[in-house]
């Protein structure tokens, strides 16, 4: 008889006939074109990964989440999975309707039958699933500012799964996963969960756990949604198969995972652990820091270290994968090998390269040791993190109308095509408005939308190794904290505050705007009837009265030269 692990698990599709006729019908229902993160999302509920939920959680199930990492009826479950949407969409649906599900390119993927809709108190959710309510964590960010404000439940129906053109080969849903331990005979299965190149320290901590679980090995990494700064997939799935080589093969897989992370430490690993289950595995690795995000807004660690393990720990029967808790391996010169640092005998010298060392061993060109990690590896990573003064970065001036941003923009964009080596692009406020923004106004959503969407196109530029500098008045900081991650993903975001004084800015006015502002002529115009956020900590800050804007742009030139952006 086949292992409880490996039999078939529940799926949400239909028939391939019955598809083809739901996607007929369903050109006629309202429509919701995914985010990325719903992608994930859905792909996983149709495909049995978030087994047993049935669809997007109702606002009963999603309550008893938050509170209590349990779902109405009781089963535990520690992630909210939701459907946001925004206001205007919502006031289109209704409960016992049914809505199309669609991806970015329109294509149908399922059919959702909308039981709940309630506006959730966000703020509750941090607090409960993140343990804060704080903006430096990456998902109570996107909670607040990019998730809808209108969450819907309800029953799925899949008709097809996202298609993915990229290593295809290495995708597969659980119970294709279920069929090749089968096929192979195995019944203990350990799974790596990671987000990270593989390096020499991560090979060792993987066999010590297929070792003490007498487990087969399965390397899981997500390839959905990470941490904002994170290596992109693509480089990190040629870097798992660099080294897969070094492992036995007969003992060892790899697979993707199209999972989008939250980056909630304890609760995380849990979620992770039931999502292991579903595929198949009997055991999963919960290291030091299980999926944690970093930094708290008062410079403290989000989450215990072992926070991951202790949680993990008292769920693990309901879990039903047993877990392999493993410490931070370090490298012990004395013996050439690496050990968890808790066993290192007094005396002996460690070496260890965080990834903060590491990321600027790669930016800087400088040797990353053998002992450290594979060749191919260094290879791969060389490939795709050039040293600094060879990646794209954007130079992103904010200030008050009139405070001379576009002016120092123009000159800095000058001095550094006088440099030569990448193109620069200019992304200037009025520029912009006319050519990419025309049909947008004045209000907080609309400046909003073009700040993000001169946001968009910086961290295109950025990505493709060139220069963008971008001069818009853009007045609210959680905006240009969103825009500073897009870019951040591809390359350095360097945010220049022109801090000139609204009295200057109006005693210049060299646009006659502020005189039409204070007669009333003009509404929402930024210091007078509408806020400036001013940055907090901006990488420059200018003075610009009593400056010329020769000494201005020079000032930002020093910057890049200290950030290793330009070349001394």
């Amino acid at each position: 008889m086949s292992a409880p692990n490996l039999a078939p698990i529940p799926e949400l599709f239909v028939s391939y006939e019955s598809a083809a006729k739901l996607k007929h019908e369903a050109g006629e229902l309202v429509s919701w074109d995914l985010t990325a993160r719903q992608v994930c999302d859905l792909e996983l509920l149709m495909n049995g990964g978030f087994n047993p939920l049935k669809g997007f959680m109702s606002e009963a199930d999603y309550n008893g989440v938050v509170r209590e990492m349990r779902l109405a009826d009781g089963g535990l479950w520690p992630m909210p999975i939701t459907l946001d949407v925004s206001e205007a969409f919502a006031e289109k649906v209704e409960p016992g309707q049914d809505i199309a599900l669609r991806d970015g390119e329109g294509v149908i993927l399922g059919i959702m039958s909308v039981t709940d809709k309630w506006v959730p108190n966000k703020s509750v959710e941090a607090e409960g699933v993140f343990g804060a309510d704080d903006i430096a964590h990456p998902a109570v960010n996107y909670l607040h500012h990019r998730a809808g404000a209108v969450y819907l439940g309800g029953p799925i129906t899949g008709i097809q799964q996202p298609v993915h053109y990229d290593f295809r080969s290495r995708r597969d849903t659980p119970n294709e996963l279920r069929a090749y331990f089968r096929k192979l005979g195995w019944r203990k299965i350990v799974a790596f969960q990671t987000r990270n190149p593989l390096h020499r320290a991560h090979q060792e901590l993987t066999f010590r756990a297929a070792r003490e679980a007498e487990a087969n090995l399965l390397i899981h990494p997500v390839v959905g949604m990470t941490k904002p700064g994170d290596i992109d997939h693509f480089t990190r799935v040629r870097c798992y198969e660099a080294v897969l080589d070094q492992y036995p093969s007969s003992t060892t897989t790899l697979s993707l995972l199209n999972l989008a992370m939250r980056m909630g430490g304890p609760r995380e690993a849990v979620w992770h652990g039931l999502i292991r289950r579903n595929h198949g595995c009997t055991h999963m690795i919960v290291g030091r820091d299980h999926a944690g995000p970093g930094k708290n807004s008062a410079g403290k660690d989000f989450y215990d270290p072992y926070g991951a393990q202790k949680l993990f720990g008292e769920n693990e029967a309901e879990i039903g994968v047993e877990m392999v808790d493993f410490k931070q391996m370090v490298y012990v010169q004395e013996k050439a090998q690496y050990e968890p640092r808790d066993e290192v005998e007094e005396g002996q010298t460690i070496l260890d390269i965080s990834g903060t060392e590491l990321r600027r061993r790669l930016r800087e060109g400088l040797d990353i040791p053998d002992w450290f990690s594979f060749p191919a590896v260094v290879q791969e990573l060389r490939r795709t993190s050039p040293p600094r003064a060879e990646q794209g970065f954007t130079v992103f001036f904010t200030g008050f109308s009139g405070s001379g941003k576009s002016t120092i923009a123009n000159a800095l964009m000058v001095k550094l095509m006088e440099m030569g080596g990448r193109p620069v692009t200019l992304l200037d406020g009025d520029l912009v408005r006319k050519h990419l923004s025309s049909e947008l106004g004045f209000s907080k959503e609309h400046r909003d939308i073009n700040i993000r969407r001169i946001g968009y196109v910086a961290s295109e530029i950025t990505k493709n190794g060139g220069i963008a500098i971008c001069a818009p008045i853009a007045p609210y900081s959680a905006t240009r904290s969103a825009v500073r991650e897009m870019i951040e993903a591809y390359g350095a975001f360097v945010e220049v505050h022109v801090a000139t004084t609204i009295e200057e800015c109006e005693r210049r006015d060299r646009k006659g705007l502020y005189k039409l502002a204070r007669e009333g002529k003009i509404k929402e115009f930024t210091g007078i009837s509408d806020p400036y956020e001013e940055p907090k900590d901006p990488e420059v800050r200018l003075e610009t009265e009593g400056n010329e804007i020769d000494y201005c742009a020079q000032q930002v030139i020093l910057k890049l030269e200290n950030m290793g952006l330009i070349r001394a």
